[in-house]
């Protein structure tokens, strides 16, 4: 649990330090995702790239299980 922890706080922090390069990925911006935006009001809801992206880290680590 220990090595989890670890592995997952790195992993944000490589995103984090990414997130210039990584914001310029389509993803958030699939369409499926929720955008309203009203006058000093915005909400967003990133429902197909949730999707993707549990799909994606699904398949990986069902690969590394093997």
């Amino acid at each position: 649990m220990q090595r989890a922890l670890v592995v997952i706080g790195l992993i944000l922090l490589a995103a984090g330090l990414a997130w210039p390069w990584l914001s310029k990925l389509p993803f958030g911006r699939l369409p499926g995702d929720i955008r309203i935006e009203h006058e000093g009001f915005h909400f967003y809801f990133p429902l197909t790239t949730g999707i993707v992206l549990s799909v994606v880290i699904s398949i990986i680590l069902w690969i590394f299980r093997r």
